[in-house]
């Protein structure tokens, strides 16, 4: 991967939760890399630290939760910025113009008593020096962008006169109001119908090419992440187990996590009576992290003595990136 070539870099980032009855390691050690112009899918089941990842890259974990440790580099056209221990000032100047979020529901992250076109207004105002009639053109043009009609109506509607999808089509307004080079999407078409689903879908595609910008699409089903992703990361308890282009990583999974997670999507063609695979078990609780490879009680590879006792390491194998002990001696 060409230096010149990566937006954002995470290394050995660590965010924990310093709780009463111990410290959650929500997100254990993650490096990853985003390319200029490219999706990366974060895929894994609930619980495995994909939205807190996400949030700690703009400083948007909440009390009692802390990075404790890494780097988060965004490699600016004027140069590098180091986001972990960046005072409020160059945070406030990276949210929205280089790095924007549209978060899991969008009623969670809008106003009930403020129209949809303040809040953009309001955005746009916040980072970008345009006077407040620049700032509601603005707003208007991106609900037209995102699909919404009759924008110059809908700009002063409130977020509950507005269905599920076009809500979500406001929050990515707003998100890309300032135009960053990156767009952290987390769970966007969650609770929203198939059709709906697939507009939203579209809708990113055409706005990524349009504005030349990266994302980064935080999601659990891989039927998603297939559509738009081009490189892949599947986590697992707070780590990356396996990382690759999106087509590697589907067509012939290395890890036995994200080999359990491809056999249990539907498949067209799948034989009727035939019962999808489950993955047995359940995340671990965060206060009962097992000993060694943290999948190995769930794994139909697991080897005695060894799994369960030695914590594997994050591994070039191939073509990819993958964390398992099976792999250790094809290390290259």
């Amino acid at each position: 991967m060409p230096a010149d070539d990566v937006l954002l870099e995470i290394e050995d980032l660590r965010t924990h939760f310093l709780m009463d009855d111990g410290v959650v390691c929500a997100v254990d050690g993650v490096d990853l890399k985003v390319r200029k112009g490219e999706t990366l899918a974060i895929v894994g089941e609930s619980g495995c630290g994909k939205s807190v990842m996400a949030r700690s890259i703009l400083r948007l974990v909440d009390p009692p939760g802390q990075i404790e440790g890494g780097k988060i580099t965004l490699h600016r056209e004027s140069g590098p910025v180091e986001l972990v221990g960046a005072d409020t000032k160059l945070l406030r100047q990276v949210r929205w113009n280089d790095i924007a979020m549209v978060f899991q529901e969008p009623m969670a992250s809008l106003s009930l008593v403020h129209t949809i076109g303040s809040q953009i207004v309001e955005a746009v105002r916040l980072h970008d020096n345009v006077g407040k009639t620049e700032a509601r053109k603005r707003a208007i043009e991106m609900l037209d962008r995102v699909g919404i009609p009759m924008p110059h109506r809908r700009v002063d509607a409130y977020p509950f006169e507005l269905s599920g999808g076009m809500r979500q089509r406001a929050v990515i307004a707003m998100a890309l109001s300032c135009r960053p080079s990156l767009l952290i999407a987390d769970e966007p078409t969650t609770a929203l119908d198939v059709t709906t689903q697939a507009q939203i879908l579209e809708l990113l595609r055409d706005l990524q090419d349009e504005f030349g910008m990266a994302i980064m699409l935080i999601t659990h089903d891989l039927g998603v992440a297939a559509q738009v992703a081009d490189s892949m990361a599947v986590m697992y308890l707070g780590r990356v187990v396996e990382y690759g282009t999106a087509e590697q990583v589907l067509a012939a999974p290395r890890h036995p996590y994200a080999q359990a997670l491809l056999r249990s999507m539907p498949r067209l063609g799948r034989a009727r009576q035939r019962r999808l695979t489950a993955i047995k078990g359940m995340v671990p609780a965060p206060y009962a992290r097992p000993d060694g490879c943290f999948f190995h009680p769930r794994c139909d590879h697991v080897v005695a003595g060894r799994c369960d006792a030695v914590e594997p390491r994050l591994l070039q194998v191939g073509d990819r990136q993958v964390s398992c002990l099976l792999y250790e001696e094809e290390d290259v």
